[in-house]
C-alpha cells in the first residue's frame, strides 16, 4: 500500500480528508504521525494554491514522499473577496474559528448581499518533487447568524447552495460529499489512482 502524507496538524481537517480519502489504496497519515509536528510552515503567499504548495514542499523536502497540503478560503462578495487567503487568521494573526466568525458577521451586519464561496486549493507533490495543484468550489451564502455545532471554521455560518441549513448543521456524510474540500479531494482521487 502506498503512503499519502497530509501536511497538516488541523485535526479536524485531517479527519475530515481521511473520512473522504476513505477507502483507496493509500494510507494516509499525518505530517505529526510522522514525526513532523514541529514543522510549522507560515502562510504567508499571495493565494491559496501558494500557501499549499509551501506547506506541501516542506514535508516533502524531509521525507521524498507522496505529500498533499491544501489551503482554504472563504470569499464574500460583499466584502470585496474577504476574508479569502486570510480566512484562518481574519480577525488577527492569533484569532480562533470563533473570533474570525465574529468578525466576518459584524462586517456583514446590514448587507442583503451575502453570497460567498468557499474554495480549497491542493498541493500534490510527488515522489520526484513534481507538483500538481488541484481546486474545488462551493458557493452559497453567509447566514444572519451561526447555526449548528458540527464542523470547523466557518461552517457555522455558511449555507451551500441547494440548502437551507449551513455546513455546522448538515451531517458529516452530506458535508463531506458536497464541500468545496470534497470537490478537490473527488479530483484528486483521480490522480491518485493513476499513481
Amino acid at each position: 500500500m502506498k503512503r499519502l502524507i497530509l501536511s497538516t496538524g488541523n485535526v479536524n481537517k485531517l479527519r475530515e480528508i481521511k473520512e473522504i480519502l476513505a477507502g483507496m489504496d493509500f494510507e494516509v497519515v499525518s505530517k505529526d504521525e510522522m514525526g513532523y509536528s514541529d514543522i510549522e510552515v507560515e502562510e504567508t503567499e499571495s493565494d491559496l494554491s501558494g500557501n499549499a504548495i509551501k506547506k506541501a514542499k516542506a514535508i516533502w523536502e524531509q521525507t521524498g514522499e507522496i505529500v498533499m497540503a491544501d489551503d482554504t478560503g472563504l470569499f464574500v462578495d460583499a466584502l470585496g473577496g474577504e476574508p479569502g487567503v486570510y480566512s484562518a487568521r481574519y480577525a488577527g494573526e492569533n484569532s480562533d474559528d470563533s473570533q474570525n466568525r465574529a468578525k466576518l458577521l459584524g462586517k456583514l451586519e446590514g448587507k442583503s448581499d451575502r453570497r460567498a464561496k468557499f474554495i480549497t486549493s491542493i498541493a500534490l507533490v510527488l515522489c520526484d518533487g513534481s507538483v500538481e495543484v488541484i481546486e474545488g468550489e462551493c458557493g452559497g451564502k453567509i447566514a444572519e447568524a451561526e447555526r449548528g455545532s458540527r464542523g470547523f471554521g466557518y461552517d457555522s455560518v455558511f449555507i451551500p447552495e441547494g440548502y437551507d441549513a449551513t455546513f455546522a448543521e448538515l451531517s458529516s456524510d452530506v458535508k463531506n460529499s458536497i464541500s468545496h474540500r470534497a470537490r478537490a479531494i473527488e479530483k484528486l482521487k483521480e490522480r491518485l489512482e493513476e499513481i
